[in-house]
């Protein structure tokens, strides 16, 4: 959907998102929600694109949803029909695609926009960005994977609290407590996830996409589960191309060149 809520840039290897309404600190409506599964949805059916990174244009990420959308004065509002056909699917889709995607949190992720941040597979925020679960705020409990994540990043008694009182996290605590991954100064933010991004981009794609999938398994499976699906998933790995180049380039002591195919 090109409606220029969302905006694509397509870069060496990987695309390059940006939420685009920075009017209304880049808060979701209907439109830019189905724009961004969409390009999504582009990434990973894009054989040339092999790893994604999701931003947000001015001075915050995302808000959350657009309340100016809604009007409870107008009468109920089925809240869960609106998480069953925008949110849930956008959630869904940015864990089940076998690419990584990094965040790059540039203000303030709240609500849904946090949540879609944490759902990210690498999260960097600008040190002055803070993430606010701001749901109880207005009568609402977390959505958008919220509670699952969240509770799985810094455990029980740390979600509760972030839920329940909506105080703002700062980026540097939020890196301390484990919610995301690193806080780097403001000015330095876009460079330095775009160079991750790229490097990842040039890794292993099929590894890397197969290694998300462990990580996001480990959380249901038993022990011996998970060590079954280890050995799966190295089997499928120990016979890519990639595996192949990895070995010789560590044998003739260059650096691999990764082509992400089977």
């Amino acid at each position: 959907m090109e409606d220029g809520s969302v905006l694509v840039e397509q870069a060496d290897g990987f695309a390059v998102v940006t939420l685009n309404r920075p009017d209304k600190l880049n808060a979701f409506n209907m439109t830019q929600n189905k724009s961004l599964l969409a390009a999504l949805q582009a990434a990973d059916s894009d054989p040339e694109c092999r790893a994604v990174l999701l931003t947000g244009a001015g001075r915050g990420f995302c808000a959350g949803q657009d309340l100016g959308d809604r009007d409870p004065s107008d009468g109920p509002s089925d809240l869960g029909e609106t998480i069953d056909t925008l949110y849930n699917p956008l959630v869904r889709k940015m864990r089940s695609m076998e690419i990584p995607i990094v965040c790059a949190v540039n203000g303030v992720a709240a609500g849904a926009g946090a949540n879609i941040a944490l759902a990210c597979d690498i999260v960097l925020a600008a040190r002055s960005a803070k993430f606010i679960e701001v749901f109880s705020k207005i009568g609402l409990v977390p959505d958008s994977g919220g509670t699952w994540t969240v509770t799985r990043l810094v455990g029980e008694a740390r979600a509760k609290a972030i839920m329940m009182t909506g105080e703002p996290v700062p980026a540097e605590t939020a890196e301390n407590w484990g919610l995301i991954w690193r806080a780097v100064d403001d000015d330095d933010l876009m460079e330095t996830a775009r160079d991750l991004t790229a490097r990842l981009a040039k890794g292993p794609t099929l590894g890397l996409g197969w290694t998300k999938t462990l990580v996001q398994a480990a959380g249901s499976n038993t022990l011996d589960q998970q060590l079954d699906l280890e050995r799966d998933t190295q089997r499928q790995a120990g016979q890519t191309p990639d595996y192949a180049e990895g070995v010789k380039a560590f044998l003739e002591k260059r650096p691999p060149v990764y082509t992400g195919r089977r």
